[in-house]
Protein backbone atom coordinates (compact mmCIF):
# COMPACT_ATOMS: atom_id res chain seq x y z
CA UNK A 1 0.00 0.00 0.00
CA UNK A 2 2.92 2.49 1.18
CA UNK A 3 4.18 1.90 -2.53
CA UNK A 4 1.24 2.76 -3.99
CA UNK A 5 1.06 5.48 -2.32
CA UNK A 6 4.36 6.99 -3.22
CA UNK A 7 3.86 6.12 -6.94
CA UNK A 8 0.80 7.87 -6.73
CA UNK A 9 2.35 10.82 -5.51
CA UNK A 10 5.32 10.77 -8.05
CA UNK A 11 2.43 10.99 -10.55
CA UNK A 12 0.76 13.44 -9.11
CA UNK A 13 3.68 15.70 -8.56
CA UNK A 14 4.40 15.21 -12.41
CA UNK A 15 1.51 16.11 -13.72
CA UNK A 16 0.49 19.09 -10.82
CA UNK A 17 3.89 21.11 -10.81
CA UNK A 18 3.61 23.84 -13.07
CA UNK A 19 6.08 24.35 -15.80
CA UNK A 20 9.38 26.08 -15.59
CA UNK A 21 9.20 29.96 -16.01
CA UNK A 22 10.72 30.75 -19.55
CA UNK A 23 14.45 32.58 -19.03
CA UNK A 24 15.37 35.40 -20.21
CA UNK A 25 18.02 33.91 -22.70
CA UNK A 26 15.20 31.79 -24.32
CA UNK A 27 13.01 35.25 -24.62
CA UNK A 28 16.13 37.23 -25.63
CA UNK A 29 16.98 34.62 -28.47
CA UNK A 30 13.51 34.44 -29.38
CA UNK A 31 13.46 38.04 -30.12
CA UNK A 32 16.56 37.23 -31.95
CA UNK A 33 15.07 34.75 -34.32
CA UNK A 34 11.41 36.77 -34.20
CA UNK A 35 12.75 39.61 -35.82
CA UNK A 36 14.77 37.87 -38.74
CA UNK A 37 12.11 35.41 -39.76
CA UNK A 38 8.50 36.21 -38.16
CA UNK A 39 8.61 40.07 -38.21
CA UNK A 40 8.03 41.05 -41.72
CA UNK A 41 4.47 38.47 -41.28
CA UNK A 42 4.10 39.36 -37.55
CA UNK A 43 5.46 43.25 -36.75
CA UNK A 44 4.34 44.03 -33.51
CA UNK A 45 2.46 41.36 -32.96
CA UNK A 46 0.05 41.90 -36.49
CA UNK A 47 -0.41 39.84 -39.10
CA UNK A 48 -0.02 41.26 -42.31
CA UNK A 49 -1.71 38.08 -44.19
CA UNK A 50 -5.06 38.11 -41.76
CA UNK A 51 -5.31 40.73 -39.54
CA UNK A 52 -7.89 38.77 -37.33
CA UNK A 53 -5.14 36.27 -36.38
CA UNK A 54 -2.71 38.48 -34.94
CA UNK A 55 -0.18 37.39 -31.73
CA UNK A 56 -2.74 39.49 -29.12
CA UNK A 57 -3.36 37.59 -26.00
CA UNK A 58 -6.89 37.57 -26.81
CA UNK A 59 -6.04 36.56 -30.34
CA UNK A 60 -4.20 33.48 -29.04
CA UNK A 61 -6.49 32.25 -26.78
CA UNK A 62 -9.39 32.89 -28.93
CA UNK A 63 -8.14 30.70 -31.64
CA UNK A 64 -6.18 27.97 -28.85
CA UNK A 65 -2.79 29.47 -29.05
CA UNK A 66 -2.12 30.34 -25.89
CA UNK A 67 0.17 28.37 -24.84
CA UNK A 68 4.41 27.49 -25.97
CA UNK A 69 3.05 23.61 -27.22
CA UNK A 70 0.34 25.23 -29.39
CA UNK A 71 3.13 27.78 -31.15
CA UNK A 72 5.91 25.74 -31.38
CA UNK A 73 3.81 23.40 -33.45
CA UNK A 74 2.43 26.07 -35.42
CA UNK A 75 5.78 27.41 -36.31
CA UNK A 76 7.36 23.85 -37.02
CA UNK A 77 4.74 22.86 -38.97
CA UNK A 78 3.12 25.71 -40.74
CA UNK A 79 -0.54 26.50 -41.25
CA UNK A 80 -2.61 27.89 -44.12
CA UNK A 81 -0.75 30.83 -45.52
CA UNK A 82 1.97 30.29 -42.58
CA UNK A 83 5.17 28.31 -44.00
CA UNK A 84 6.59 25.56 -41.76
CA UNK A 85 9.70 26.58 -40.18
CA UNK A 86 10.69 22.79 -39.63
CA UNK A 87 13.94 22.49 -40.83
CA UNK A 88 15.40 25.92 -41.05
CA UNK A 89 15.04 26.85 -37.42
CA UNK A 90 16.29 24.31 -34.79
CA UNK A 91 14.21 22.85 -32.43
CA UNK A 92 15.52 25.27 -29.63
CA UNK A 93 15.22 28.25 -31.77
CA UNK A 94 11.46 27.33 -32.59
CA UNK A 95 10.91 26.85 -28.47
CA UNK A 96 12.71 30.49 -27.94
CA UNK A 97 10.52 32.26 -30.89
CA UNK A 98 7.41 30.59 -29.12
CA UNK A 99 8.70 32.18 -25.37
CA UNK A 100 9.25 35.28 -26.87
CA UNK A 101 5.72 35.31 -28.88
CA UNK A 102 4.19 34.55 -25.28
CA UNK A 103 5.83 36.87 -23.07
CA UNK A 104 5.21 40.03 -25.24
CA UNK A 105 1.45 38.83 -26.05
CA UNK A 106 1.64 39.31 -22.43
CA UNK A 107 2.94 42.30 -22.21
CA UNK A 108 0.50 43.73 -25.00
CA UNK A 109 3.29 43.78 -27.93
Amino acid sequence: MRKLLLIFAAIATFFFTPAPVLADADIASGAKVFSANCAACHNAGGNVVNAAKNLKLDTLKQYGMDSAAAIITQVTNGKNAMPAFKGRLSQDQIESVAAYVLDKAASGW
